[in-house]
């Protein structure tokens, strides 16, 4: 015996000023986020949704309100953001492509940016994940090299550290490499 399911479910109820806020509140509480990322989740939901209040919706004013309660922090998200990348081993092009994605200022990217130390220990931590160059199986061929330096790349590392960590002879090396600036940040 098959049930049989509804094949659409009843429309939601427009939006109004009220219920834009909740909306908007339990976003904020359940993740970290970006001013940005919060108004385009109000006006996705608009558009899903409906306007039922007076005038236009007011998504910009709620937004403000939030930056300025501190609820919503940039520069936070940012360096948050930063760091959570960095340990997963993603270069300094992809961390910019991802604040940039969530709509963080260039001047704040500027300033979270990291260091060339940060960035070599981030190289390391991504070829120790992916086992590339001595962390991946003993004389690897080149075409597995240009494999892993293609993934380096596209992870977002320089082609300079990408090239150092595929062809580092041992392990000792590579950590070496990673360490020499140490410090300098």
């Amino acid at each position: 015996m098959t049930r049989s399911r509804p094949t659409s479910r009843p429309n939601p109820r427009p939006l109004d000023g009220s219920r834009l806020e909740e909306l908007a509140l339990a976003y904020v509480a359940r993740f970290a986020t970006s001013a940005a990322k919060l108004d385009d989740y109000l006006r996705r939901k608009l558009r899903e949704r409906g306007w039922d209040g007076e005038g236009s919706a007011p998504v910009a004013a709620i937004v403000a309100r939030f930056v300025e309660a501190g609820y919503i922090d940039d520069a936070a998200f940012a360096r948050a953001k930063t760091g959570s990348l960095l340990r997963r081993g993603f270069g300094a092009r992809r961390i910019g492509q991802a604040l940039g994605a969530a709509g963080i200022a260039e001047e704040v990217r500027d300033e979270v940016r990291a260091g060339q130390a940060e960035q070599r220990r981030a190289a390391l931590a991504l070829a120790r994940k992916r086992r590339i160059g001595p962390f991946g199986p003993a004389g690897a061929d080149r075409a597995v090299r240009e494999k892993q330096l293609a993934a380096m790349l596209r992870a977002g590392h320089p082609l300079d550290s990408a090239r150092e960590l595929v062809n580092s002879p041992s392990v000792e090396a590579a950590e070496d490499w990673a360490a020499e600036l140490d410090g300098d940040d």
